[in-house]
């Protein structure tokens, strides 16, 4: 097989024209090969002329000939190297694996459980993900809250309701994040997210991808029980012996894999009763911003809409005069800023797309590093204090409804009064207020110093009338769950999984732990 990288073609180009560009590449006929996209990239540097940049790999019957006749750097020899799940152990397995959470880490595990014949057990607190969505909107529409069905739990986690990103920064020489998008695509995702640079579900398509996947594990032997919440685990002589749910029915269980998500707050107060170990982990807060999706076109793309390439997006970072870094997260083009809570009396955002991206409004979390040294103790937990507190003082300001200031009102430390050209798209009701009040000094300052920074960088970036709202505190964990190179607590049977846990950052590194764990259960256990 042969590579061929750092082709370029115009952002309208063809098929047919990618094919021509890659005969031509290899002076070979055109009918004579096949050919895989293994990777597309945007060069935007010239934004009067644009380029798709490609990797491919092309199958031809002559391939040692073509190899000699051209000379390159950009064109070489190749093997396609597929992803192996491990073979099953020889420790008996008397009961089916407990996976708890049905997010991408709990969803990806129980898939390659059951495909090896494991028959996993998941249990989700909240609802199926039709169900949910109607919850969802219950909430955004009339304020009322279901603590264990919402934006953060119920079948597919917190990441159903976000932009979908599938893109991630882990490298696994493993193939265990080709494996995650091709298991999408299985399941009704798009072909392309396979070898684009940035690609994305939203929301409308990742409900129906979710289900799609629990069908599959059904089909394959596994089971679900929705509105089961994990209340408790009973263990004997350093062993898992059982998880009881909701407070009542008690499952017999060797392995239990803890697939949490990162809002999981009461389950991580019972582990630490339960002397599971555990670590405060630092984190991130801070706001959403908004500014019109076509002003963020114009600066990356030099025009306010293009069919080919859709909504922009951009990443943006600055390590500010007090030592602390400010960067964007989890950047939504063309969405919508969402109600994220999970608790009552607190209030947390989120950003969220749909896969058209066609609000107008770009958003992303403006957000501010902080450590176990900013929590109001040092225990395991003492983030989730850190967490609760800001949420507490949102909700009390908007009363439920989501805090919104604009950024000229926000370095005045003042209360917003009337919105400029930049109009909310929100999910959830929300008020005009002083939105830095909410924050701590330092975080506060550092946002200001980052949007002013981010709007020499990005033209209008730092717009008076730009929208901040928050509280934004749900980005990562605040705890880690410490396993062993075996993938095990420091109880026996307990199995740490994705980003609840602290081992994942996204749907995509979620899903790959999901799969590593599955990995450390297969290679110890023997299958049914």
């Amino acid at each position: 097989m042969i590579r061929i990288t750092q082709l370029k073609l115009s952002v309208n180009h063809t098929e047919v024209q990618l094919h021509k560009k890659i005969a031509r590449t290899l002076k070979c006929p055109e009918g004579s090969f096949s050919y895989e996209i293994i990777r597309q990239s945007l060069d935007a540097r010239h934004k009067e002329d644009k380029k798709f940049v490609y990797t491919v790999d092309v199958v031809v019957p002559n391939e040692k000939q073509i190899l000699k006749k051209v000379h390159n750097k950009n064109i070489m020899s190749t093997e396609k190297k597929e992803y192996q799940f491990p073979k099953p152990g020889s420790t008996r397995l008397v009961h089916p694996p407990v996976i708890v959470g049905s997010g991408p880490a709990g969803l990806f595990c129980a898939w390659y459980l059951a495909k090896a014949g494991y028959r996993p057990l998941v249990l989700e607190r909240g609802e199926q993900a039709s169900r949910r969505k109607e919850t969802v909107d219950h909430f955004w529409k009339n304020g009322v809250l279901n603590p264990d069905s919402n934006v953060q739990f119920g079948e597919g986690g917190a990441g159903t309701f976000s932009d979908g990103k599938l893109n991630t920064l882990v490298k696994d020489p493993n193939g265990r994040n080709h494996e995650v998008l091709k298991r999408f695509v299985q399941a009704g995702a798009p072909q392309e997210i396979v070898y684009q640079q940035k690609p994305h579900l939203g929301t409308d398509v990742l409900i129906g991808i979710v289900e799609t996947l629990r069908h599959q594990i059904e089909e394959m032997g596994g089971s679900f029980r929705f509105e089961a919440k994990m209340t408790d685990l009973l263990f004997e002589e350093g062993h898992l012996k059982e998880v009881e749910v909701n407070a009542q029915e008690k499952i017999p269980a060797e392995v239990c894999v803890l697939a949490l998500g990162h809002s999981a707050r009461d389950t991580f107060e019972m582990l630490n009763r339960r002397g599971v170990y555990m670590e405060p982990k630092p984190f991130a807060v801070g706001l959403r911003v908004e500014h019109p999706q076509s002003m963020i076109n114009m600066d990356l793309y030099g025009e306010e809409e293009n069919e080919f390439l859709g909504a922009a997006s951009y990443k943006v970072t600055h390590t500010c005069e007090n030592g602390r870094g400010v960067y964007s997260f989890c950047m939504c083009p063309g969405g919508y800023v969402v109600n994220a809570s999970s608790e009552p009396g607190r209030l947390a955002v989120n950003g969220m797309s749909y896969q058209a991206r066609d609000s107008k409004n770009a958003n992303s979390a403006l957000i501010v590093t902080v450590s176990p040294s900013d929590f109001p103790d040092d225990t395991p937990l003492g983030g989730i204090a850190f967490q609760r507190d800001l949420e507490r003082k949102a909700w009390e300001l908007g009363e439920g409804r989501i805090p919104v200031q604009l950024f000229g009102d926000f370095r005045k430390n003042q209360a917003s009064t009337a919105f400029g050209e930049v109009t909310p798209q929100m999910k959830g009701g929300f008020v005009l207020s002083n939105v830095r009040s909410i924050l701590p000094k330092a975080v506060g300052d550092s946002i200001e110093e980052g949007m002013l920074a981010f709007g020499r960088k990005l033209s209008g970036f730092d717009r008076e009338d730009a929208l901040l709202s928050g509280i934004e505190s749900r980005t990562s964990s605040p705890v880690r769950i410490v396993r062993s190179k075996e993938g095990l607590s420091n109880i026996e049977g307990i199995y740490p999984c994705g980003e609840g846990a602290g081992y994942a950052g996204g749907i995509t590194s979620a899903a790959m732990d999901g799969i590593k764990v599955a990995e450390f259960i297969c290679e110890k256990f023997r299958n049914f």
